[in-house]
């Protein structure tokens, strides 16, 4: 296999100022637009959780104390498919109480949805924070059942820096002794980052603190990865230049089992929230992926 030349990557050409306005999609939506989609989402969850079955609040990591939401479990016993949505905010904004707008609809279908908190940066580094949602994954095999929730049908998803940890987990080597290799059964990754490498020169590079050899190092399209669980690597239609190409080009990587699906009339904060919405397209391709589970 011949030596990673990590210096050559997609954009690299651009100027400093071009690739910001590539992963820039606060900039582009404007801070109007930008605060009355953080309100939605939490709007929609708290609507979405209200008075739903649920165990809020559990510890899944004890050394990081970081904790979790399980919603829309069968209360007379039972485990149904689960649907675990990491949430995204650059890695150092939002929480669980912002991501739990897919619940409710879910819920109706047969689904449960588990949203974990991460350590925000800068408070952890993404090494870390990888390692908490990989935790999350481990938790829900391990703990699961007690709490209506099976194991063995685990479809994780997550918007752009939870489309990246999302495909963090999706890759193969990280589970620990005890955990299938398929624990994630299939994936849906909405808007994310895939090869983080061009972020060493942006903006965001100011909490992350990344280097080159550890940008590549924590980018799943560079991972060598043998099972290619099913996938739909969703992007809206006016998200950011730089996150379109990127899902463009981790769909082809995955390979046959992966979808790109790019959604119309949608923006970078937008498109996730399809979720809350039963007739919409990627609701409809979550469900496919969840009832495709064997």
């Amino acid at each position: 296999m011949p030596v990673m030349d990590l210096d050559d990557w997609p954009g690299r050409e651009l100027t400093d100022e071009e690739l910001d306005a590539a992963y820039n999609v606060r900039a582009k939506a404007g801070e109007e637009l930008f605060a009355r989609h953080m309100a939605r989402y939490r709007e929609l969850s708290d609507a979405a959780v209200d008075r739903l079955p649920g165990h809020p609040g559990i510890v899944y990591d004890e050394p990081s104390g970081e904790r979790l939401d399980v919603w829309g479990a069968p209360e007379g016993g039972g485990a149904r498919p689960v649907f675990v949505f990491l949430h995204g905010g650059y890695w150092r904004a939002l929480s669980r109480s912002d991501s739990a707008f897919m619940a409710r609809p879910l819920h109706e279908n047969g689904v449960a949805t588990v949203v974990p908190d991460y350590t925000l940066a800068p408070g952890a580094t993404l090494e870390e924070i990888v390692r908490q949602v990989r935790a999350s994954i481990a938790w829900v095999h391990r703990h699961g059942r007690r709490y209506g929730l099976d194991p063995d049908r685990v479809v994780v998803g997550g918007s752009s820096a939870g489309g990246h940890l999302t495909a963090m987990t999706m890759l193969d080597g990280w589970q620990a002794p005890g955990l299938p290799d398929d624990a994630v059964k299939a994936a849906m990754p909405f808007s994310g980052l895939f090869d983080i490498r061009p972020l060493t020169r942006v903006y965001v590079n100011e909490w992350l603190g990344l280097d080159v050899p550890r940008a590549a190092a924590l980018s799943p399209e560079l991972a060598p990865s043998g099972r290619r669980c099913p996938a739909v690597v969703a992007v809206a239609e006016h998200d950011g230049g730089g996150f379109l190409e990127q899902s463009r080009r981790f769909a082809r990587h995955w390979g046959g089992t992966a979808e790109l699906m790019i959604v119309p009339d949608r923006d970078h904060f937008d498109v996730v929230l399809d979720l809350a919405d039963p007739d919409s397209a990627p609701f409809r391709a979550l469900l496919g992926l969840v009832r495709g589970i064997e």
